[in-house]
């Protein structure tokens, strides 16, 4: 048994560092091919990088280690730690090499500025976002932001906005506010795809309803629809009358199903149908690790 337990530690740790640096090496791609020929710096250490690569001709990859250097040092200090920070240094110290390796041997696929601030965005997302599942950061702000959340209480998005809206400002001095726009582009882009690559795709809704027939409404569902209900009891503050709120979790193609079906029941239903992006447990994803239920 515990052979078999020290061959999955072993197994995970692999494949976490296969993840680290594929991610890794998506992201060198992202700025030799996309952002730094096209001059977009969509923020971060590796925006300054590239700003500093075009009025100094120094290497991005060696410029993006040096600046880590000692926001890494302050994480470790500060967070917790060689444990915290491992995964991170092994990032930063592979992405950057990888950078400076690739920069000879590739070249722009186009020359439209947009599409490399919009291709750039979308490559550096799917990078992230495969570091992020295997647990890791990019370094840069990313650290930084998280120290400012741990020690000082400021919101990670509020530090992000901080740093790379400088980052950007400072784009907009050196290659013109239009890049500027452009390296916004690509910061959003980005964002949007990490979250896409961390989270999945939207496949789920989320419904609550209000209504007087919570007995009958919550049988249509069970029957009909097949997905599990949660109610509760509130009030309506304005007829200040008793209410019964129903919560459902359904899969994006069955909305259409759910509303009929709530309508037969109780045309005077209110129901506010929200999005959401994964859900686990019965019916959905399994969660991982967890023991399967007991029959």
């Amino acid at each position: 048994m515990f052979q078999s337990l020290r061959l999955n530690d072993a197994f995970a740790v692999l494949w976490r560092i296969a993840l680290l640096s594929l991610g890794s090496l998506i992201s060198a791609i992202a700025v030799v091919v996309f952002e730094a020929p096209a001059q977009i710096a969509p923020g971060g250490i590796s925006g300054v990088a590239i700003i500093l690569n075009y009025l100094f001709a120094l290497p991005i990859g060696l410029l993006i280690l040096v600046g880590n250097i000692p926001i890494q040092l302050l994480a470790y200090k500060m967070l917790g730690g060689w444990r915290v920070v491992a995964g991170t240094v092994f990032v930063v110290v592979l992405y950057s090499v990888l950078i400076d390796l690739l920069t000879p041997f590739m070249s722009p696929v186009t020359n439209n500025t947009f599409l490399n601030a919009l291709f750039g965005g979308i490559v550096t997302g799917i990078g992230a976002g495969i570091i992020y599942r295997a647990g890791g950061t990019v370094g840069g702000t990313s650290t930084l932001g998280l120290i400012l959340q741990q020690r000082f209480g400021i919101p990670f998005s509020s530090s992000a906005l901080y740093t790379d809206g400088a980052v950007i400002a400072f784009a907009g001095l050196v290659f013109g506010w239009e890049g500027a726009l452009y390296a916004m582009v690509a910061l959003y882009v980005g964002g949007a795809t990490a979250d896409y690559v961390l989270e999945g795709p939207s496949v789920i809704r989320t419904a609550v309803i209000i209504t007087d027939k919570p007995r009958e409404v919550a049988d249509a569902i069970l029957n009909e629809v097949k997905r599990g209900v949660t109610a509760w009891e509130g009030k309506g503050m304005f007829t200040d009358q008793p209410r019964t709120v129903i919560y459902v979790t359904i899969g994006r193609a069955q909305v259409n199903e759910l509303r009929k079906c709530v309508s037969a029941v109780d045309p005077s239903a209110f129901m506010v149908i929200g999005q959401g992006h994964s859900a686990y447990g019965h019916g959905f994803r399994e969660i991982k690790g967890a023991k399967p239920p007991r029959h």
